[in-house]
């Protein structure tokens, strides 16, 4: 059965980790661990951590109570049925998930997702009270073409066309630049602004409220060194860290980069 009790997101900034393919019981603890002391000083930042399916228990367990929230890294646009190897929306409320990464790049390319389908699991997210956090972005090519505005808007447009604007109210878009995803290579602060106010006016134009209620990260090579400046942007609510939150003493210098008192 199908639940669209999804709160409103915090004020506070947001620092997403994203495991990806790693982890084990021993070490996942011990990363766990690190951020719940790392983190005791520091409210003004929100922390979620988005971890493979055979983790959700664990991260359960040690985080149930804490300041910090979980959540999965994909989603079958399929309420159930015969659909092997897929994760339903249910299934990640079973383990208390309150988020899910959609339309990471690393997967919607390797497994040939359409914007369409994407569309469709953004969508199962809010109907089960999973907060979506929504990856979009440009290729090195597509950049260097001029071109990365057409790409990001067709890929936020497909969402406005199928379900209207204000699907897009109290959830999360990450701007992830592919070409910086994993390259070490983060965009600019003026390129990742400049991103993020053409993502919140695109969806203003279809629903204003639901852009006021929007939450905008940046993603891509994010690092202790370059959060200071890109989390110190007005226009960017938080971040979404990929190799860098698999480094505790890293993973808090980022969030340590929040300002103090920061409200979006």
């Amino acid at each position: 059965m199908s639940r669209s009790d999804i709160t409103p997101l915090s004020p506070r900034k947001l620092v997403v980790a994203n495991w990806k393919m790693h982890g084990s019981l021993v070490r996942n603890q011990a990363l766990l661990d690190g951020y719940l002391q790392g983190l005791q000083s520091l409210p003004q930042t929100d922390v979620v951590v988005c971890v493979p399916y055979p983790y959700l228990a664990q991260v359960q367990s040690a985080l149930a109570g804490t300041a910090v929230a979980w959540g999965a890294q994909n989603i079958a646009k399929y309420e159930e049925g015969a659909y092997t190897g897929e994760v339903s929306a249910e299934m990640l409320r079973d383990f208390g998930a309150h988020h899910v990464i959609i339309g990471h790049s690393e997967r919607s390319t390797a497994y040939c997702e359409s914007d369409e389908n994407i569309a469709e699991k953004f969508m199962m997210a809010k109907r089960h009270g999973l907060i979506p956090i929504l990856c979009v972005g440009e290729t090195l090519l597509e950049r260097e073409a001029g071109v990365m505005e057409r790409v990001v808007g067709k890929q936020l447009e497909t969402i406005i066309r199928l379900f209207g604007g204000e699907a897009f109210a109290h959830t999360i878009v990450s701007y992830e630049p592919i070409w910086a995803i994993g390259t070490g290579l983060a965009a600019s602060a003026e390129q990742a602004v400049a991103m993020h106010q053409f993502i919140r006016d695109t969806v203003a134009a279809a629903d204003k409220t639901a852009a006021d209620s929007l939450k905008i990260l940046y993603g891509g090579s994010v690092n202790p060194q370059n959060a200071v400046q890109l989390l110190n942007q007005k226009e960017i609510d938080g971040a979404l860290v990929g190799r860098c939150s698999l480094d505790v003493e890293q993973f808090i210098k980022i969030c340590q980069a929040v300002p103090e008192n920061s409200v979006i």
